[in-house]
């Protein structure tokens, strides 16, 4: 029977008691389950187990439920990594699984790190040992939450689940799917890893678009914040003003000829820096 496959949950009767296990009946054949999982059941009871291979590939019950099984999906936290093998996911039962690393990108920073989650399945190899399957985007398409009109301009927290050259995608709890761009970010995040976004778009198929760049006004006090600091540490004074090439703005400050003359004039507004005679000075 299908719910008696290791990744599975299953209600079984319990016949006795051994010791410190509970002896239970799975279609004919005895799978035992520790006492300290199940105290208060009583023999000729029905408990809900989870099922899974032990190390000496037995199946085994547990009467610690996982949201995450064979038929569904779930964030499991990364517990630690092993190079050679993967990563260790927790799943809320009482043993770990593994994610091979075949799943993983072929850059090892950006793997996932302990404490970042895998939005995730369950699956068994031909002898019933369970390991962890990443979400598919086929599965994300037919199950993701669709966006309402009004989430533009929204902050949200997602997890990426998907990376490919051009950009990222998210998850959210409430499994809203979520692009972002490769110009809309400063750096790549990790699989698995937990990011602040801005929604800069809402699409005719409900997914959305984002962007992990700060606003434009919070990019000024940035950009602003990385000026005043080259002039405090030339000196006060710097060749580079709104005049400036785009090559020569690009190379020192790693901005765009625009932003920089906004983060400039900004800071002419508030009185902290002038231009005379080519140069850019701290004013005192």
């Amino acid at each position: 029977m299908t719910q008696l496959q290791a990744g599975n949950r299953a209600t079984l009767e319990i016949i006795r008691q051994e010791g410190s296990r509970w002896v239970l009946d799975a279609n004919g054949e005895e799978i035992y389950l520790n006492v300290s999982e199940a105290p208060d059941a009583q023999e000729n009871e029905t408990v809900e187990v989870f099922l899974y291979m032990n190390r000496r590939g037995e199946l085994t019950a547990s009467g610690q439920l996982p949201d995450i099984t064979n038929d569904t999906f779930g964030w499991a936290k990364v517990i630690r990594l092993e190079r050679e093998e993967g990563a260790y996911v927790d799943i809320g039962s009482s043993f770990e699984v593994l994610v091979n690393r075949a799943d993983f990108p072929r850059l090892k920073n950006l793997w996932p790190q302990p404490g970042d989650q895998l939005y995730m399945t369950l699956r068994s190899d031909p002898g019933g040992n369970l390991f962890g399957r990443l979400v598919t985007e086929e599965r994300v398409q037919d199950h993701f939450t669709i966006a309402e009109e009004d989430m533009y301009n929204l902050n949200m927290k997602a997890r990426a689940y998907r990376l490919l050259p051009v950009g990222s995608f998210f998850l959210t709890e409430d499994l809203y799917r979520i692009f972002v761009h490769e110009t809309e970010r400063l750096q790549e995040p990790r699989l698995g890893e937990e990011v602040e976004l801005r929604i800069i778009g809402v699409r005719d198929d409900g997914t959305l678009n984002g962007s992990l760049l700060p606003r434009k006004q919070d990019r000024l006090q940035t950009d602003g914040g990385q000026i005043l600091s080259y002039l405090e540490q030339s000196g006060g004074k710097m060749p580079f003003t709104d005049k400036s090439s785009p090559e020569e703005i690009e190379e020192m400050f790693q901005m765009s000829k625009g932003a920089f003359k906004r983060a400039l004039g900004k800071l002419m507004k508030e009185g902290r820096i002038e231009q005379q005679d080519g140069w850019t000075n701290l004013k005192s």
